[in-house]
């Protein structure tokens, strides 16, 4: 595993246009974060990006999971205060040689990406959506001008998340909790982030951050190193 590649992906909960926001608005929050550290950062598709940095996986891993958010939606106009939620996954980079993938298994799907790289991307079909028929795994990279790079890239996020089944698995057979954590565990609520009380809570350590708008922006180093710590 490459400690240094972190793949999240950003879905949204229910709860409509404000949920989808929301998923949004967690990318942009752990793009800054990445900035502030100096890392790389590539959006992979409209609900992706990966980071490159010193110890990116290690550092984000724990911040898989359902995230909370009570705050009056753009869209409010009475002014109500509204619960929505967005699920992230962390993957790391694996290599081929870790997890085996059969050809015969994929299949294979090509389009036009858009709004990013320019001309290329409306003219030819590089975008590429993965299936794996097995599991049912489906995967999209557009942040390529070319197909052959998306490929790889779309290989590499199928590796993550059938290595994250994997250790589920483990963990389950085990009965390791602090080793699910992390994971892929999306249907675990880690996090709530309150905007009435400026406040940020992690549920798993019980801890709260106050300043919730700089951290949106970025600024969550005192999170994520409280969790590192706390696995430790």
């Amino acid at each position: 595993m490459n400690s240094d590649v972190a793949i999240l992906e950003f879905r949204p909960g229910p709860g409509g246009e404000e949920a989808r926001i929301w998923a949004s608005d967690l990318m942009r929050m752990y793009t800054r974060y990445a900035n502030v550290l100096g890392w790389k950062v590539e959006q992979i598709s409209d609900t992706a990006i990966r980071i490159r940095g010193t110890d990116a996986f290690t550092k984000l891993q724990y911040e898989a999971g359902t995230h909370r958010v009570q705050r009056v939606p753009v869209t409010e106009r009475q002014g109500r205060i509204h619960t929505s939620t967005a699920t992230v996954a962390v993957l790391p980079e694996i290599p081929e040689t870790e997890v085996q993938i059969r050809n015969d298994d994929l299949d294979w799907s090509f389009f036009r990406a858009g709004g990013h790289g320019g001309q290329n991307v409306n003219k030819v079909s590089s975008a590429v959506r993965l299936t794996h028929k097995p599991t049912g795994i489906v995967v999209a990279c557009q942040t390529e001008r070319d197909q052959i790079q998306n490929r790889n890239v779309a290989l590499s996020m199928l590796r993550g998340k059938l290595w994250e089944q994997q250790e589920l698995i483990k963990a389950k057979t085990l009965s390791d909790n602090r080793s699910v954590i992390g994971r892929g565990m999306r249907a675990e609520k880690i996090r709530t982030y309150n905007f009435p009380q400026n406040r940020v809570t992690d549920h798993r350590i019980n801890k709260s951050w106050h300043n919730l708008e700089t951290i949106i922006e970025g600024k969550m180093q005192k999170i994520t190193e409280a969790m590192i710590a706390m696995r430790e």
